[in-house]
């Protein structure tokens, strides 16, 4: 028995020290399974205000196609021969502040940009019977944080048949 004292002391003496070796393990691996939890929610954060905010620019450019359409609608109903769309839609006629008057606080921004509304006459030639006008409608808008955002239609409106 003699003979073997000294080894059975080793052993005595190293199991406890690999126990305490890894004492600190497991608060390490809490850590460390929180920060990939902690990095995985803030990606998920980071997503959902991406997806808000790409949800605003859809709604803020379907909005600017409806206000082009609600236009190109109240000229097609008009009187669409050449004095008459110049007289009422034209950036001074009573169908333009009537339109924008009605739109004003859709999209953002608007105020300080309002919407232009060209209308451009076609050469009819000699053997024309109906006159026709291109008429292009941009409307701008700004949300908050955001860089300024245009939408343009372009519509073609013959003149109606005498």
């Amino acid at each position: 028995m003699n003979a073997h004292p000294h080894h059975r002391g080793t052993r005595r003496a190293s199991a406890p020290r690999a126990r305490k070796d890894q004492r600190g393990i497991v608060l390490l691996e809490a850590l460390v399974a929180l920060l990939i939890f902690s990095v995985g929610v803030l990606g998920l954060i980071g997503l959902q205000a991406t997806s808000v905010k790409q949800a605003s620019a859809a709604e803020y450019r379907s909005t600017a196609v409806l206000q082009a359409n609600d236009l190109i609608s109240r000229m097609w109903v008009s009187d669409r021969s050449d004095t008459v769309l110049q007289a009422q839609f034209a950036a001074t006629g009573d169908g333009y502040k009537a339109w924008k008057d009605a739109w004003t606080s859709a999209l953002p921004g608007t105020t300080s940009n309002p919407p232009d509304v060209v209308i451009k006459s076609e050469d009819k030639g000699a053997a024309a019977t109906l006159g026709t006008n291109t008429v292009t409608i941009t409307i701008y808008w700004q949300a908050p944080g955001d860089d300024k955002r245009q939408y343009t239609m372009v519509a073609r409106l013959d003149q109606p048949q005498k």
